[in-house]
């Protein structure tokens, strides 16, 4: 499945202790052209952060557009992974969310390179 830019979309996350995996949230951050020339995607975890928070969380204040069912927070663990195993659409982050997530990315990894 290619994505667009601040969809938030359904992956299977390992377990680093067995064979399960859970689906989970996550946010696409690499554009269309991007996702369609690798087959792949890049993108940041979406997590309820219930065991703490790390320096640059975003929390999504507008949960039904983003389709997510609690609150969460964007989180900076950013990875990439093959189209094919997105699994799923549940929304999009509102343009205030998507303007708190550009200004976090800004901040903690553009303006220190």
């Amino acid at each position: 499945m290619t994505c667009d830019p601040y969809d938030v979309v359904e992956v299977p996350f390992p377990f680093s202790d067995s064979q399960q995996r859970k689906i989970r949230k996550a946010l696409v951050l690499s554009n269309r052209s991007y996702n369609d020339a690798n087959q792949a995607s890049i993108l940041a975890m979406i997590t309820s952060a219930r065991a703490g928070s790390w320096l640059g969380d975003v929390p999504v204040s507008d949960l039904k557009t983003a389709g997510l069912k609690k609150s969460c927070v964007v989180r900076l663990k950013i990875f990439t992974l093959d189209n094919a195993i997105i699994m799923a659409k549940a929304g999009s982050l509102s343009e205030a969310d998507r303007k708190q997530v550009k200004k976090v990315l800004r901040e903690e990894l553009i303006s220190n390179a």
